[in-house]
């Protein structure tokens, strides 16, 4: 009896042997190979675990999602395109009505008329011109005085025929008020222009403090003017310029003669 038993242990042992020794093998290939890569084959299904244990395996990846269309893909944009959008103020669509030219048909306007109703002529002159020469409406020019230095630099005074009287008020016949509180108010100095010999004088008043001069000299009488002479009156310089002399005269006029 005890030799049946035994040889029937004996058989089981050495049924199950192969099958120890197969599990053996296949665990000892399967943690050498867990050791190499961290990769544990089961079925056709491969798994990244961590060299912990199994409780740190990482997630498996999850499969890439589908690529959408070709119509459903945006647009690419540059960088400087999206900030150039950003920065740049939201734009107002304003509609604006296209003009339109308008016909007007019938008469043009009239040209406006001279007031007697009849249209000004341009009067075509034929033969030697006849000029009119009834008298003087002001009095003559004969002459001028122009501001070289002081104040009103380049401003000019006429001089006429007979006796002008220079000073600072405009009641002077040659008024030089342009600001020079150094001239006197009245009676400064005088220019005659006598129209039988064609000459200028110019007389000083001696009554006055102020002391006026001829191209720097100082005269005590009547002195003849010439052409560009300097005349100085306070802190202003006048030039003389003729316009009468012997050259010409308005007495010269045949309509003005008696």
């Amino acid at each position: 009896m005890k030799d049946d038993k035994r040889g029937k242990s004996n058989e089981a042992a050495g049924a199950s042997m192969p099958g120890r020794l197969l599990g053996t093998l296949r665990e000892a290939l399967a943690a050498a190979s867990r050791d190499a890569t961290g990769e544990i084959t089961v079925g056709e299904r491969t798994e990244l675990l961590h060299r912990d244990g199994p409780d740190t395996a990482r997630p498996a990846t999850p499969p890439p999602a589908a690529k959408p269309a070709a119509a459903e893909l945006p647009v690419a944009q540059s960088a400087a395109e999206a900030v150039r959008q950003a920065k740049a103020p939201p734009r107002e669509h304003v509609e604006t009505a296209e003009p339109t030219t308008r016909v007007v048909r019938g008469k043009p306007p009239a040209l406006p008329q001279a007031s007697d109703g009849a249209d000004p002529k341009t009067q075509v002159v034929r033969g030697k011109p006849k000029i009119a020469r009834a008298g003087f409406e002001h009095d003559p020019v004969v002459g001028w005085l122009v501001v070289i230095g002081g104040a009103g630099l380049g401003e000019y005074r006429p001089i006429h025929e007979g006796n002008n009287a220079i000073g600072r008020a405009g009641s002077q016949r040659i008024p030089l008020d342009f600001g020079d509180t150094s001239i006197s108010a009245e009676e400064q100095a005088y220019i005659r222009y006598d129209s039988v010999d064609r000459s200028f004088l110019f007389v000083p008043n001696l009554a006055k403090t102020n002391v006026v001069s001829v191209n720097n000299k100082r005269p005590t009488g009547a002195v003849k003017l010439e052409r560009m002479d300097v005349i100085s009156m306070g802190r202003t310089q006048l030039a003389f310029v003729p316009f009468c002399g012997e050259e010409f005269d308005w007495s010269e006029l045949a309509d003005l003669k008696e």
